[in-house]
């Protein structure tokens, strides 16, 4: 006999739950752009900046710093005149890159899918208040 939900103890938390903390680290739109554009190897900042557009180089700075915080990306600064920067995966942002591929994957062969299903439910319940 199932138990109900008043007897039941929670077995999903948002402090807890593997689920929840790695989509802490990767959830914010940039950065699974800005890792993508690091899965080649090290790119500098002008580059990366061009790749991925839309991005702004006050969200570029903050994502970077981020992932930098989070263990994930390495920067280099060389020393020239002006002084470049590049980045790159860490070993640890590396084993991110194959899941990021298949969630990729599964986006380009299930997003229409997606959009279909809200066009539908949007018809069926637009006349709710």
């Amino acid at each position: 006999m199932p138990s109900s939900s008043k007897t039941r103890k929670s077995d999903i938390s948002l402090s807890n739950c593997g689920y929840s903390k790695v989509l802490d680290i990767i959830s914010n739109k940039w950065t699974a752009l800005v890792i993508y554009a690091m899965e080649d190897g090290v790119i500098r900042y002008g580059e990366m900046l061009r790749r991925v557009e839309g991005i702004s180089k006050k969200m570029l700075t903050q994502t970077v710093r981020k992932l930098e915080r989070d263990g994930l990306v390495a920067r280099n600064i060389i020393p020239t005149v002006p002084p470049s920067v590049e980045y790159s995966l860490t070993p640890l942002g590396e084993t991110l890159l194959q899941p990021m591929k298949e969630l990729r994957q599964w986006g380009r062969g299930h997003y229409q899918e997606v959009e279909e299903a809200r066009a539908s439910y949007d018809m069926a319940n637009a006349s709710d208040p």
